[in-house]
């Protein structure tokens, strides 16, 4: 199942980069068209949009780094005695029984895949819940605050 994660999760970050590239090509073909020349001093419909353009430009460039991280990435096995670390699709049930499985990924955190049915939700090491999780074993238990919420969670398997 972990290789379907990173297939999808690959899919959906290569989908995404040329959806934006595509927004900022227009936004920058918007920006230096004649029709945006700005027509007053307080006009400033040319100055936003490059603003935009730029703001895009960098989602572009961080699009293209976590597809390359993800391309060069190889997922590993864990085993229940294994301590969690990047690559580890973890699942965690918190204290009225419900169940989250997350990919700790190098790339792509905050994304939502289903894969095979099932819903999971990518962090990176930079995120609470996975710095919170590193170095622990199933059946560990762990409490984090994301937001303003505090969680207990119970490891329940890693793989």
């Amino acid at each position: 199942m972990k290789r379907a994660v990173l297939v999808a999760l690959c899919t959906k970050l290569l989908a995404d980069l040329e959806a934006i590239t595509l927004s900022q090509k227009t936004t920058v073909e918007g920006a230096i068209h004649e029709e945006a020349r700005a027509e007053g001093n307080k006009d400033m419909r040319s100055t936003e949009t490059s603003y935009l353009a730029r703001g895009l430009a960098q989602r572009v460039s961080d699009l293209r780094n976590a597809v390359t991280r993800l391309a060069t990435f190889s997922v590993r096995s864990y085993t229940a005695d294994d301590a969690i670390g990047l690559g580890a699709l973890v699942l965690v049930v918190d204290d009225d029984d419900n169940e989250e499985c997350y990919f700790v990924a190098p790339a792509g955190g905050g994304i939502k895949l289903d894969v095979s049915g099932r819903p999971v939700r990518v962090i990176t090491s930079e995120a609470p819940l996975a710095r919170a999780l590193w170095g622990k074993q199933c059946g560990d238990e762990v409490d984090v605050r994301t937001g303003r919420r505090a969680r207990s969670l119970e490891i329940a398997a890693v793989c």
